[in-house]
């Protein structure tokens, strides 16, 4: 996590329409993207029980959304855009579910040995996924799903380490 989120946290929640009727914004960020996560109010009689039918309500309220809001939403990203000199990408909470118009996916180049390779090869061959690189990101999928409290774990300790950085003595350049 850069350590500007905090400052671009701040930015869009003082630019995120009031019109939206939204109840915040959560902010993720990277070296190549910003997620803009809106939390939308929800009725719990707008929210069906059974799986198929809540996927189906929530994306129509996201949907919504995303056609009411674009005109905004894309000035907000334009500014955010330029002076964060990132992608901006969104998104809706509804309840507890999340549901993303646009992200980015950034290649990444990793070197991986042959065990590794199997791991990947066995997952495409058992049509788990399509190559290689769709393997690998199942495989960072799994690891977010089912270690998130040892990654949020790791997360907030990364948090403490940037606090004292940025209290300690600043590093000029001569």
């Amino acid at each position: 996590m850069p350590p500007d989120t905090v400052k671009i946290q701040e930015w869009f929640a003082a630019h995120i329409d009031g019109g939206w009727g939204s109840e915040g914004v959560k902010i993720k960020a990277d070296l190549d993207e910003i997620l803009a996560v809106v939390t939308l109010p929800t009725d719990k009689s707008d929210i069906p029980e059974t799986a198929d039918d809540k996927e189906v309500a929530i994306k129509r309220i996201a949907q919504r959304f995303r056609k009411e809001t674009r005109q905004s939403r894309m000035s907000v990203a334009d500014s955010a855009q330029e002076l964060f000199d990132r992608k901006v990408s969104w998104g809706v909470q509804v309840g507890e579910d999340t549901y993303l118009f646009t992200h980015v996916t950034t290649p990444t180049m990793t070197r991986l040995r042959l065990a590794e390779r199997e791991v990947l090869d066995t997952l495409v061959n058992a049509g788990v996924a399509s190559s290689r690189s769709e393997a690998l990101g199942w495989c960072v999928k799994f690891v977010c799903d089912n270690e998130s409290k040892w990654l949020n774990s790791l997360q907030e300790a990364f948090k403490s380490v940037e606090k004292a950085r940025n209290e300690g003595p600043s590093r000029k350049k001569s």
